[in-house]
């Protein structure tokens, strides 16, 4: 039976939602801009109408095409069994950092075809190999701050995908497609009324100034210090689609425990069943039903054992309504309550609001702010209600039924 294959038009506008309303922070981007674009091969049909929408836009495409797993060759498996022993240990730094100084945007396109390619190598490998590109994702971060880069990612639905959601490789496209309104006559349209509405959502609560939020559920109790100079974030073309809203809130302050009930994949290990406990900010108790020691090792890795980011999706906004397999739609599920999400390890500076921006890793952990090689959004689809303690000293519950209690859409 022939593969599904979504439509040149489809495709199409896709590439254009990416390139003219994700990057740019939600503005696209401007004549003259250089994007850098990594994709695999299994992406080619897409890969094509990014570099065409680049160029009609009068950008200047700059193409990393990468290999992609099949039954006979595993790349990144053969980086780390068939390479040398210091492949974990080596990065091209140079390069890297020339990348960062020369394009105006990143576009990373994900298409694994091999979901558990790396699930029987040592994740001490794989770990270390993360920690030596640290610097470069640093960098690009540092670029961004000073609002002189955007980056974007997006998925490209493989059998391998479809296969470990449940689905057939069409009805998994069917979700792309639902998500990222590829089906609309006018999809960039669509898209900028998105962020028109969840940037009013975002208003609202940077007005309430909230100092913590306490969320409750048949999987939570959890109390997280939002900190002082933080806002709240959302709609700005990082993820596509993305309609969360998020902040990152002081690790210091996260008590109390949080059981996930969708899996967390990682550098090809599953982990199920997640339960984690907090107290003063520092993971003390963890648990999975599967995998518990990969995720030990994860949360080993330096600051991975605080949060960095706490994450609430309106179901409204939502057409994501099935478990994709994949942190990027799982994190922005809409279904019947939403979703809530911690991520351990990096926090996002800039969340961070304050006049006086902290120059290094010493002074934005002063704040609360870590930073790591890690960066793990665990999600959960239960019902939650999340109470916030607001800077006029009163409680106000700010989500419930999956959906924000601000602004009925």
């Amino acid at each position: 039976m022939k593969s599904y294959k979504p439509s040149e038009l489809h495709l199409k506008r896709y590439a254009d939602i990416l390139v003219n309303v994700a990057l740019g922070s939600g503005k696209g981007i401007k004549k003259g801009d250089v994007v850098y674009v990594m994709v695999p091969e299994i992406a080619r049909p897409l890969a094509i109408e990014i570099f065409r929408s680049v160029l009609d836009a009068g950008g200047y495409p700059i193409m990393n095409y990468g290999l992609s797993a099949d039954e006979e060759f595993k790349p990144m498996k053969e980086l780390f069994t068939r390479g040398n022993k210091n492949m974990s240990t080596y990065s091209p730094y140079n390069m890297l950092q020339g990348v960062v100084k020369d394009v105006d945007h990143l576009l990373r396109i994900d298409a694994p075809t091999d979901l558990h390619e790396l699930a029987d190598v040592d994740q001490k490998l794989v770990m270390e190999r993360q920690e030596r590109y640290q610097p470069f994702r640093k960098a690009y971060f540092k670029k961004e701050a000073e609002s002189k880069l955007t980056w974007t990612i997006a998925d490209y639905g493989t059998e391998a995908m479809a296969k470990e959601a449940g689905m057939t490789l069409r009805e998994y496209w069917k979700q792309i497609i639902a998500a990222c309104y590829l089906d609309d006559d006018e999809p960039i349209r669509r898209w900028k009324e998105t962020i028109r509405d969840i940037k009013k959502t975002i208003t609202w609560l940077n007005g309430l100034e909230i100092e913590s939020v306490h969320m409750t559920g048949v999987d939570c109790d959890i109390t997280l210090t939002i900190g002082k100079n933080r806002q709240w974030l959302g709609g700005r073309g990082a993820n596509i689609p993305s309609f969360e809203v998020f902040t990152s809130p002081d690790w210091r302050g996260t008590n109390g425990w949080i059981r996930f009930n969708q899996p967390l994949y990682r550098n090809g290990v599953k982990m199920e069943g997640i339960k984690l406990h907090f107290e003063k900010g520092i993971i003390t108790k963890f648990s999975a039903t599967h995998n518990q020691e990969a995720l030990g090792q994860m949360i080993a890795q330096k600051n991975a054992n605080k949060v960095g980011e706490f994450s609430l999706t309106d179901k409204r906004l939502s057409n994501i309504t099935r478990f994709m397999a994949s942190t990027l739609y799982d994190e922005n599920m809409g279904g019947p309550h939403g979703n809530s999400h911690i991520a351990i390890g990096m926090a996002y500076k800039d969340a961070f609001n304050g006049r006086h921006i902290p120059k290094n890793d010493k002074e934005w952990d002063k704040i609360g702010m870590n930073d790591s090689s890690v960066h793990s959004d665990i999600v959960t689809t239960t019902p939650r209600i999340v109470t916030a303690l607001c800077g006029d000293g009163n409680e106000r519950v700010i989500y419930k039924d999956g959906m924000f209690t601000f602004a009925k859409k």
